[in-house]
């Protein structure tokens, strides 16, 4: 490995060409489908016995499951230690995995485009890649809202992240990351999984904490450089951001709205930023530029904290 290209960059530079190029790989070969496949017969085992069961049992899985994801990252990594350039491409491989910004594009386009020939029941279907919200009754600017939305949630979720937990803790903590948000998109939600998906629900808040305000930061960033209102975006944020259900979530959303100049609505829920503008298959062409401008910056903010990792590590 040359002097000047740290392990950690490497590998961190690989996945994003990965993802960039390739997209995700087969499911088959997915490891997040392999943790969907453990989640799903755990899911399954679960107990019937009633809510304090169901927490404890459910409380396991969600320290179980994350922990094995890293501790198999970790020694994996560490049985490939004598192999330099396989323990990278190893690396590289398991971080893509964690994070799905190609995925995100494609999805958002995939709304777009119906939008823009005036196929509402075609966005409507695609609109549950994004999100799981029932679509069936929204109209062409609900079904736009609820792309834009989406786009911003997950700009953290699916990318802004796991590239900070990979920063903060290497591989294992990406895994970690991943292996939660995947528990709580499972069965951290309310209804049939209210008790044994809330330990799951919680660990997410939690693990999203900083992430959320990062990309709402980031996405400010993106904003200067695109020259928009980042003191209407700012006032947004702050009053619209804790309207939300999630206590992260509402952060790069509000975010994004401000800077659209756009209420982004889930009725009779909340309602984020000002209508100033209609919200359509443009807005959300507009909100995907965005999230690529702020990855790009969460990118450059990930090298150098690699760089400076590996560093230390010396």
């Amino acid at each position: 490995m040359p002097a000047e290209l740290t392990p950690s960059v490497a590998a961190l530079l690989l996945a994003l060409a990965w993802d960039r190029l390739l997209g995700e790989p087969r499911a088959r070969l997915h490891p997040v489908v392999w943790l969907g496949g453990l989640v799903d017969v755990l899911r399954r085992r679960a107990p019937r016995g009633g809510p304090v069961a169901e927490l404890a049992y459910g409380a396991a899985v969600a320290l179980l499951v994350p922990l094995v994801a890293a501790a198999l990252g970790w020694l994996a990594l560490d049985w490939l230690a004598p192999v330099p350039w396989l323990r990278v491409a190893v690396e590289a491989y398991l971080l893509k995995s964690a994070f799905a910004l190609r995925a995100l594009g494609a999805a958002a386009e995939d709304v777009r485009a119906p939008l823009v020939a005036g196929d509402l029941d075609v966005a409507r279907r695609a609109l549950r890649s994004l999100c799981s919200r029932d679509a069936s009754t929204l109209d062409a600017e609900l079904v736009a809202a609820a792309a834009v939305e989406s786009v911003a949630e997950n700009a953290s979720d699916s990318f802004v992240a796991p590239l900070f937990w990979y920063l903060l803790l290497g591989l294992p903590g990406a895994l970690f990351y991943r292996a939660v948000n995947t528990l709580d998109a499972m069965i951290g939600y309310r209804g049939a999984y209210e008790h044994l998906g809330k330990a799951s629900a919680r660990l997410d808040d939690l693990l999203n904490l900083v992430p959320a305000r990062l990309t709402a930061r980031l996405l400010l960033v993106a904003g200067w450089w695109q020259g928009l209102d980042l003191r209407r975006a700012v006032a947004v944020r702050a009053r619209d951001a804790r309207t939300t259900a999630s206590p992260n979530a509402g952060h790069p959303m509000a975010t994004m709205a401000g800077l659209l100049g756009v209420a982004l609505e889930k009725p009779g829920h909340y309602r984020l930023g000002d209508p100033r503008r209609p919200v359509g298959a443009s807005i959300v062409a507009e909100a995907w530029r965005l999230t690529t401008t702020a990855a790009v910056a969460m990118v450059l903010l990930a090298l150098s904290g690699a760089v400076l990792r590996d560093v230390l590590a010396r």
